[in-house]
């Protein structure tokens, strides 16, 4: 009795560490602390790797190597509690799975590669010099802390609708400057050999040309690599704008779209579905979730922030998902209505101890006139419409 007792605990004991270190919401002090700790010492961390380039500062070499290696231990610790809470992440997968897909995640490579460049050249100290490089890794981890903003995946989002029209543009300016590498050479090479010895040794100065830098460490001479030169010039102010009138048209795509959703969705009706710590969508993207038929997801409530639902948005624990229902549409019979009459067994439990598969989860609860939002410790109470959906 006491084994089972004490492995409850641990369990408990590990879904709360796993609510602590995911980025918080701002009622439970604890996880907001832990964010602010986290966000001092990713900047603390980066502050001693800048220090430690400065030649100035070699006196107190001691204490920056101390304070690094502390931040570095604090890194380690968290690495190993997000492996250890997978599962919580990725509750779709298994035990094992879940710590491989955490680990082969972009953050989950991200906080690796964080700590292992201070301890391989005790491994390999011939490479110290090589494994130095990769501190620079150390400041993606402030992609973590920005992820939780609405405004981060706004960018990240436009960059994917639009990354063709990009690569094409991409493609535009590779051409013109090996078109505008060959005609250089073709005309400056009798001039300059020493500048523009073969086709490629232009590519320097087509480069800066290209891209209004204009080092001025290799230009022509010659009349007609002259006029080639205004002629490139002028084309490279075209090719830099080509990219940022895409990204441009692109915010301005997504916010006319996201208006005009908000505007013919007058007349749905709306549902609130509360991601407790069991449920089964926690750590699936959107694209990723079933709904049924005639619902869709109208908006994400996350703290205190209203997030815009998109393909890749990760659902977390305390999510409350809004969904929509066109009042033209039908949902289909995998939504059960269950009225607790009198006797039902149902009364007086609460919504986590129902009787119920571990597929179907409340996705609301109707008492009299109000719809309330299902949490795990709602009671059930008589008269009662409780709204189960089926997967």
């Amino acid at each position: 009795m006491w084994r089972k007792t004490v492995l409850n605990k641990l369990v408990q004991f590990k879904k709360r560490i796993f609510e602590i270190i995911q980025v918080g919401n701002h009622t439970d002090v604890p996880s907001m602390v832990f964010d602010v700790f986290i966000i001092f010492v990713i900047a603390l961390n980066i502050v001693i790797t800048f220090c430690q380039t400065f030649a100035q500062l070699a006196r107190y070499e001691t204490l920056l190597q101390t304070a690094e290696l502390v931040t570095i231990v604090i890194f380690t610790v968290e690495y190993i509690l997000r492996l250890w809470t997978a599962q919580y992440l990725y509750p779709e997968a298994g035990y094992g799975q879940a710590k491989l897909k955490f680990a082969l995640s972009f953050y989950g490579i991200v906080d690796l590669l964080t700590i292992l460049p201070y301890f391989l050249p005790f491994v390999f100290p011939s490479g110290a010099v090589a494994f130095r490089m990769f501190r620079v890794v150390r400041i993606l981890r402030l992609f973590r802390i920005n992820a939780k903003y609405d405004a981060f995946h706004v960018i990240t989002t436009v960059l994917k609708e639009k990354r063709n029209q990009l690569m094409y543009s991409i493609f535009l300016v590779l051409v013109l400057m090996m078109a505008s590498s060959l005609c250089m050479y073709g005309l400056e090479h009798e001039a300059q050999p020493e500048h523009f010895s073969n086709a490629f040794s232009g590519i320097w100065w087509s480069v800066s040309t290209l891209l209004t830098v204009g080092y001025g460490d290799i230009y022509p001479i010659t009349v007609g690599g002259q006029i080639m030169a205004i002629v490139i010039a002028f084309l490279g102010v075209g090719m830099v704008a080509i990219p940022t009138g895409i990204i441009s048209a692109g915010f301005v795509e997504y916010y006319t779209s996201i208006k005009k959703g908000t505007l013919t969705s007058m007349d749905a009706d709306f549902v609130t579905l509360e991601i407790t710590l069991e449920h089964p969508y926690i750590g699936q993207e959107l694209e990723q979730i079933t709904l049924p038929q005639g619902l869709y997801t109208a908006t994400i409530l996350r703290d205190r922030e209203v997030l815009i639902p998109w393909e890749e948005l990760k659902i977390q624990a305390g999510d409350i998902m809004v969904l929509g229902s066109m009042s033209h549409m039908r949902i289909e019979a995998n939504v059960e209505e269950v009225t607790i009459e009198k006797g039902h067994p149902w009364i007086g439990l609460e919504i986590r101890d129902l009787d119920i598969s571990r597929r179907s989860h409340v996705i609301m609860l109707k008492r009299g006139n109000k719809n309330i939002p299902p949490r795990e410790d709602s009671p059930i109470r008589e008269r009662d419409v409780v709204l189960i959906y089926h997967r």
